[in-house]
């Protein structure tokens, strides 16, 4: 017999079914059991009432592997508003031990540590699973939302022959005897790809070794990276980040209805005109209001990444806040001028819920631009680069979002990692 999912079960009102998963949990009563069945897409609630299943059944320990063939019937106290009558149980495999906590729970009672270090079996939680499908549903948003605007998806190498913004912060690896580093990002790629393409978009790993052990930090993420040609200066690569965003929100929306539900989260509404602010002005806002001097300072500390954050929810009622300009100090070599201030650049950060989202901006791209911009920075040749500028470059410019930190201030985690499926950091390796 053909399997049928927990979700599709209502269709089959009255019909014989089959379904698997895993023995999610059981409630024994005097005369019935109830046994709840989890599949990928959610759980289906089994009665039993002969007394042989039940001993049967009472024998199981959760998260044993099972199919179970009986009849569809409309419950409206049953999950998912359906329930299966006069079951028969057939066991997959049986676990050999038990699980390290009770995935039946609303959330997880475990403290973060542990259910890292049980990584795999904490993905079966309806919550975790739920938090992953979002996740699915933001990059299909991120993709087609491109897709509608002529960008093309490309695939560029994650082992390269030097830094892409510094010396620092690099993993090294063995390559046939000769040194070479996992990427930082695909950022000399997609701009190399604007000569081709004009308008590029790639969704693939990041590695940074960072020396942080922080709550926002991993050394290994996900990165949804742009680059456009032909654009006047960093406000239509902004524009472009707007109309991405909101097709992410609305790719979840439409995708993950239930997910929402199980996660209890409401989504963001992205603003048609979303606030930006000069960080120069931003600084003087925050040295009034808090009496911290940061005026001078380079960049933007997470308390001022919060404090702009309430301030744009504030003032303008978005989660959302554009900074631009930022000192070419703190930007890397490619980063364009403002050719008006050239101590600030054409760059800017998105926060989002008072944190760093997205970092993006205009790029060099003239080649005597370039030559002058590498005579100050101490990095290896970049030949294959520079010479794409050779050739004529359009002037052009991108961004980059952080998967798993999106989908952090998503759900409101206070730790990237507790949205990340298998994290990598100072100290995990494993699973």
């Amino acid at each position: 017999m053909e399997r049928t999912f927990s979700t599709d079960l209502l269709a089959k009102d009255g019909q014989q079914v089959s379904i698997a998963g895993w023995l999610h949990h059981q409630r024994r009563l005097a005369r019935v059991t109830f046994a709840l069945i989890r599949d990928a897409k959610g759980i289906a609630q089994v009665v039993i009432e002969d007394d042989r299943i039940r001993e049967q059944v009472g024998a199981m320990v959760p998260e044993t592997v099972l199919v179970v063939v009986g009849t569809a019937v409309r419950t409206e106290q049953a999950p998912g508003g359906v329930e299966i009558h006069a079951p028969e149980f057939r066991v997959l495999s049986a676990p050999t031990e038990p699980p390290p906590f009770e995935l039946r729970r609303p959330r997880l009672n475990a403290q973060l540590p542990t259910l890292l270090d049980n990584a795999a079996l904490a993905q079966r939680h309806p919550r975790h699973k739920a938090i992953t499908r979002i996740a699915a549903a933001s990059v299909r948003g991120f993709r087609s939302t491109l897709d509608s605007l002529g960008f093309t998806e490309i695939h560029t190498p994650k082992i390269v022959g030097s830094a892409t913004e510094t010396g620092a912060n690099v993993f090294e690896v063995d390559y046939f005897g000769r040194p070479a580093y996992l990427a930082q990002s695909p950022q000399f790629y997609k701009q190399m790809m604007v000569g081709a393409l004009e308008r590029v978009y790639e969704v693939g790993p990041v590695f940074r070794a960072e020396p942080h052990n922080t709550a926002r930090h991993l050394a290994q993420y996900t990165s949804l990276d742009v680059e456009m040609g032909f654009i006047d200066d960093q406000s239509d690569v902004m524009a472009v980040l707007r109309q991405v965003l909101s097709g992410m929100v609305r790719e979840v929306a439409h995708r993950c209805p239930h997910d929402l539900e199980v996660v209890d989260l409401e989504l963001p509404e992205v603003p048609v005109d979303i606030p930006s602010i000069h960080f120069s002005v931003a600084q003087v806002m925050i040295e009034e209001a808090t009496g911290n001097q940061v005026v001078g300072e380079p960049d933007l500390s997470p308390s001022d990444e919060r404090w702009l954050g309430q301030w744009a929810l504030r003032e303008h009622g978005s989660d959302f806040v554009f900074v631009d300009g930022y000192p070419m100090v703190k930007r890397p070599f490619y980063t364009h001028p403002d050719p008006e201030r050239p101590e600030f650049s054409n760059s800017f950060d998105l926060l989002f819920r008072g944190m760093e989202l997205v970092t993006g901006g205009q790029r060099l791209h003239r080649y005597d631009e370039y030559l002058e911009a590498l005579s100050e920075v101490d990095l290896v040749p970049l030949d294959g680069y520079l010479a794409t500028f050779r050739h004529g470059m359009p002037p052009h410019g991108g961004f980059a979002i952080g998967l798993e930190r999106w989908m952090a201030r998503i759900v409101g985690a206070e730790n990237v990692r507790e949205v990340t499926l298998f994290p990598r950091d100072l100290t995990r390796l494993t699973p």
